[in-house]
């Protein structure tokens, strides 16, 4: 459904460093700037990008939204989120665990990052 996914940033060096090891901990590659300054983590599922506001102003974040990355096992959205506390992120909802929606039931893990977007690792377990 999606293409891609991009948030903004105010210190696009903070939000690589951060990105790199949340995303890292989910095997995906380090992001690549391009000509612009945009940061890029590309997947065969979609595209994930950090970027300071084209229009010159503060990036701020959405409020109400969230951005889920797949996680493969309870154990990589851990990793994920403990990656996050330790390269400017921080916790936020309740900890890493199980919550339960209908007939679903899923791990998940959520952060702020350095510019205050909600993040969140979710896996699916049933």
């Amino acid at each position: 459904m999606f293409s891609h996914v991009m948030v903004g940033t105010n210190d696009l060096e903070k939000s690589k460093k951060f990105y790199d090891a949340v995303l890292g901990a989910l095997g995906i590659p380090p992001g690549r700037q391009d000509d612009k300054g945009r940061v890029f983590y590309r997947t065969p599922t979609g595209v994930f990008a950090v970027t300071k506001p084209i229009n010159g102003q503060s990036a701020t974040p959405a409020n109400g939204g969230t951005i889920g990355f797949a996680a493969a096992s309870p154990e990589a959205a851990d990793a994920w989120h403990a990656a996050g506390v330790a390269n400017g992120g921080r916790t936020c909802e309740d900890p890493p665990g199980v919550r339960s929606g209908g007939m679903v039931k899923m791990y998940l893990a959520y952060l702020r990052d350095p510019d205050d977007n909600k993040i969140c690792a979710l896996f699916r377990m049933s």
